[in-house]
């Protein structure tokens, strides 16, 4: 799922930017995008013409990316321009994105610790570029039935604070801000002066389908796997709650498990210091 609406103010205001430098390309760039999933969802909802730079630590999904970013058009239908970059997101700072117009990421915001956030706002700052972040976890699931909350089952509070718990561990690059990394990351750019907007984006699993009650199965899975490795005492617990939770999965009735994402765009100040800057966007279109 994503917030339609954050992706509509940031067609607008690339829009916008276009105007101010039409023979400018936009330049967006997406962090750890894996297979290029998210340019693919974005390019053809965002205007053109547009340069991508696809970045991520992995040259096999590089390479995928590449492959299947061949057929990407933008709003237009043009054929943007596609390029990857083989990079450690740990390293981020400011020259890295020189240029870039709208920084993009999409279930990435969750794995990253303050420090990393703090260094993305201040190189978007510096930049001048926006940013729309999609799929960042908000720590909350449920089961829904004809759209209203059913009853929690025994535990389900106890699961989900175990895995929120391991959700903050460190991933790499220090302890991971988890389900509140996205309201951290607003907060940082609201201080820097940028317009911030955020919206709900959950995923909707309808048990009654197949391939939708296999994904839950798995998130399910996946939830006893983080649980019981952050609370190994409670192992037994958390399996009987498993047990309850993926026979329901596996019955496929007529639930819905709601899992709840937070989506983000943020525009910078109307004018910044690095909008005009020799190098920068206005000097592209001089």
């Amino acid at each position: 799922a994503r917030a339609p609406r954050l992706e509509a103010l940031a067609a607008a205001w690339l829009q916008g930017r276009r105007r101010r430098h039409p023979q400018a390309p936009l330049r967006l760039m997406d962090l750890g995008c894996g297979s290029g999933a998210n340019a693919r969802h974005l390019a053809p909802r965002l205007p053109g013409p547009q340069q991508w730079t696809l970045v991520d630590h992995d040259t096999g999904l590089l390479e995928r990316a590449r492959t299947l970013g061949a057929d990407l058009r933008d709003a237009q239908g043009a054929k943007p321009q596609v390029d990857t970059r083989c990079r450690d997101l740990g390293t981020l700072a400011a020259p890295a994105l020189a240029d870039t117009d709208l920084v993009c990421a999409s279930a990435v915001l969750d794995l990253m610790p303050a420090s990393w956030l703090v260094r993305l706002a201040d190189a978007c700052t510096s930049t001048g570029c926006a940013l729309l972040i999609t799929l960042s976890v908000d720590g909350t699931w449920r089961f829904l039935t004809h759209g209203s909350a059913e009853p929690p089952v025994p535990d389900d509070a106890f699961v989900r604070d175990a895995f929120n718990a391991h959700q903050r561990r460190d991933k790499g690059l220090g302890a991971a801000l988890g389900p509140d990394a996205a309201p951290a990351l607003a907060a940082l750019l609201a201080a820097r002066g940028f317009d911030v907007e955020t919206a709900a984006s959950p995923w909707r699993l309808d048990l009654a389908a197949p391939p939708q009650a296999a994904l839950a199965c798995a998130l399910i899975d996946g939830w006893r796997d983080a649980a019981t490795a952050q609370c190994p005492h409670a192992a037994a617990r958390i399996a009987a709650w498993h047990a309850r939770r993926s026979a329901q999965c596996a019955a496929r009735g007529k639930e819905v498990l709601e899992v709840g994402h937070l989506d983000l765009f943020a525009s910078p100040p109307v004018a910044t210091p690095a909008a005009l800057r020799p190098d920068g966007p206005a000097a592209r279109a001089r």
